[in-house]
């Protein structure tokens, strides 16, 4: 017997997916990687968990080939946290050899060694206290027995300074290798060690707007060979002698670099014809590199943080990789395969998932590998998941869901909720400013226990992610089902400048933030209204960081919106553009203009400036030590628009840096 519904109107639906239990009943996962095993395709896999019961604290995990789980990371007493604040966002933290895991301590910075057969002995800091350095995205220099990683030195009085480095792994000694950018990334050794390569970028440029893909000659002494750095035109391939540029320019993105494993050659991904797409070098002097597949896709995603994965090379040729179709919603899992003429083709796996990240794979030498992600569907919480197959073609045979083994779930919740209170995304192309259209991902309301009365249409809340070079990810948000368990629609909009639809919609952002993204949300939810989806009269918007300022600026500048929510936006471009941290310290020269000869035009997309224009309720969240967004931001915007008369409101979260908890 089917249960009855009750018609009642928004405010009066009641769900199971309480406040309480979106903060209770879940942990953050993330940075997969695996111990591989040559005698096995079975691999032991190691996360990162971050547990708001410890405040926050992210440890190291391992989940044996027996199934059995450790905690690598000693207890919370013992003051270790394994984060980098490397460009403040972090990522790459840790890294796992064949017998130690090394990671960068929070509270110092330090990277320390903890040896795996030795779990009950302290871990053991490698580098030296006291001198403001920091660690990340590192990689195992095996023959020599050192790390190779990024390095950023912040010395009061003095820029910031990046570096690619060499930390001996006994001494903990730090060898300069590269410099003279500002910014450095993905360090990769060939397997020999004969060869480095790393990408690097320059202001204004952040790393998706333009990289340099190097290659290096390693002496063998460790130090890169000196030769000739040549002086390449930006806008051409060009081939490797000792040291060089391969790839890359300030209007070329490369990312991801990744030696074949096979022969001399490296893969990488760029957008060079549009769309993130993979290209491989064969390794040989005066030979440019070739695109492997073409799909209008992206392979590739935003660098906010360090440790990027999205494909693996298998010694028999084939390729997995992620990849973003703008067809669908979420993300997709593939195999390119070459044929004998080394033409690849794609077989979309049906893995399940709508949302993979952070892609590893251990090959044994017996051709087995195990495969490893960060997952979720919009029915499931992310989850670290692993599969192990004997080879590319048992992959593709065996890739369903069911295959997949869940070895941590992000949720703690005792049994699953009900698929009657959640509501699953819709992909939607939407018309918006100039003739061009937009995208979103739809959430309708849905309560299996209630019905709105007919001719009665649900509240919309949009939702603009962060970035804003970013997207909105689809997968089981328990922050998005607690709105449509309770009667209202959701739009997640993905806005002219949003990823996962090629280089030339993220390019509509520059210049014009504070105006593309303005019009796409407010045209996202005009768009809703038209076909009857939601009440026009009850649009609200939310938004957290760049989202944030989008928020403001919408309630600022258009009268669409009945009400919105800012979590730690940017309220003055101004202020973002001279106090925030170095990553994103020229990120507006871009977005915007550069500053301060475009003074007047931050000045006139800064909400700050405009609090007479506010006739909505809107109600700021903000962390009291958020380096990205400085907490005057949100003190200085609520301070004018309650001076206006609006209805507002500030709540302030103490020891809270960058939307969480330290």
């Amino acid at each position: 017997m089917v249960p009855a519904t009750t018609t009642a109107g928004v405010g009066s639906w009641t769900s199971p997916i309480t406040s309480e239990l979106i903060t209770s009943s879940s942990i953050r996962l993330g940075s997969p990687a695996l111990q591989p095993s040559q005698a096995s395709a079975a691999a032991a896999l190691f996360w990162l968990e971050g547990r708001p019961a410890e405040a926050g604290r992210v440890s190291v995990v391992r989940s044996a080939t027996d199934g059995s789980v450790t905690n690598i990371t000693p207890a919370p007493d013992s003051g270790f946290n394994v984060r980098t604040t490397v460009h403040e966002y972090g990522g790459g933290e840790y890294l796992v050899t064949e017998e130690f895991v090394v990671f960068v301590n929070f509270k110092d910075q330090r990277l320390y060694k903890q040896t795996l057969s030795m779990l009950e002995t302290p871990p053991v800091a490698l580098t030296p206290e006291g001198q403001g350095l920091r660690f990340a995205d590192m990689c195992w220099d095996k023959s020599k027995q050192r790390l190779v990683c990024v390095c950023e030195t912040h010395t009061e009085g003095v820029p910031v300074q990046n570096t690619i480095v060499a930390v001996d792994i006994s001494g903990g000694d730090v060898v300069a290798l590269a410099s003279g950018h500002d910014f450095f990334s993905s360090p990769k050794l060939s397997a020999d060690g004969s060869r480095l390569s790393y990408l690097s970028w320059d202001f204004p440029q952040m790393p998706w707007d333009g990289t340099e893909l190097w290659v290096a000659a390693v002496r063998e002494d460790g130090t890169l060979k000196d030769g000739t750095l040549w002086p390449l035109t930006r806008h051409m391939w060009t081939a490797v002698v000792c040291w060089c540029s391969l790839a890359g320019s300030t209007t070329q993105s490369c990312q991801q670099p990744q030696w074949d494993p096979s022969g001399p050659g490296l893969y990488f991904i760029s957008d060079a014809t549009d769309w993130w797409n993979l290209y491989h070098w064969s390794g040989t002097p005066g030979q440019a590199p070739t695109k492997v597949f073409t799909k209008a896709a992206d392979f590739g995603f935003p660098m906010w943080t360090f440790g990027l994965s999205s494909y693996f090379v298998f010694k028999s040729g084939e390729i997995l990789a992620l990849y973003s179709d703008p067809a669908r919603a979420g993300t997709s899992l593939g195999v390119l395969a070459p044929d004998s003429n080394k033409a690849y083709a794609l077989t979309r796996l049906e893995t399940g998932f709508s949302s993979m990240s952070s892609l590893r794979v251990a090959e044994s030498s017996s051709g087995g590998f195990t495969v490893a992600a960060a997952a979720a569907t919009p029915m499931t919480s992310s989850a670290i998941v692993r599969l192990t197959a004997a080879s590319v073609q048992d992959l593709i045979k065996q890739h369903g869901n069911s295959c997949w083994e869940v070895v941590k779930s992000s949720s703690s919740l005792d049994t699953p909720l009900d698929p009657g209170y959640i509501s699953v995304p819709e992909a939607v192309e939407f018309p918006t400013t100039d003739g061009k259209t937009a995208f979103m991902n739809y959430y309708p309301p849905q309560n299996k226990d209630f019905v709105y009365p007919e001719g009665v249409k649900p509240p919309l809340l949009v939702k603009i992610h962060g970035g804003p070079t970013g997207s909105a990810a689809v997968l089981l948000n328990l922050t998005v089902e607690y709105w449509t368990s309770r009667g209202w629609a959701i739009a997640d909009v993905n806005y002219g400048g949003s990823t996962g639809y090629g280089r030339e919609y993220r390019n509509r952002l520059l210049g014009n933030w504070g105006v593309v993204d303005v019009d796409d949300c407010a045209n996202a939810a005009a768009h809703l209204a038209r076909q009857g989806l939601v009440d026009p009269a009850k649009l609200c918007i939310d938004g957290g960081s760049a989202g944030g300022y989008t928020t403001l600026a919408c309630l600022a500048f258009r009268d669409t919106f009945a009400a919105g929510a800012s979590f730690y936006g940017v309220a003055d471009m101004e202020l973002l553009a001279k106090d925030t941290h170095k990553f994103e310290s020229r990120y507006l020269d871009m977005l915007v203009g550069p500053y301060p000869e475009a003074k007047e035009l931050y000045v006139k997309r800064s909400p700050i400036h405009y609090p007479q224009n506010f006739k909505s309720p809107i109600i700021f969240f903000q962390g009291d030590e958020d380096k990205v967004v400085p907490p005057a931001q949100a003190t200085d915007m609520h301070a004018a628009i309650k001076a206006a008369g609006v209805p507002t409101a500030l709540v302030m979260f103490q020891g809270i840096s960058t939307g969480r908890p330290n």
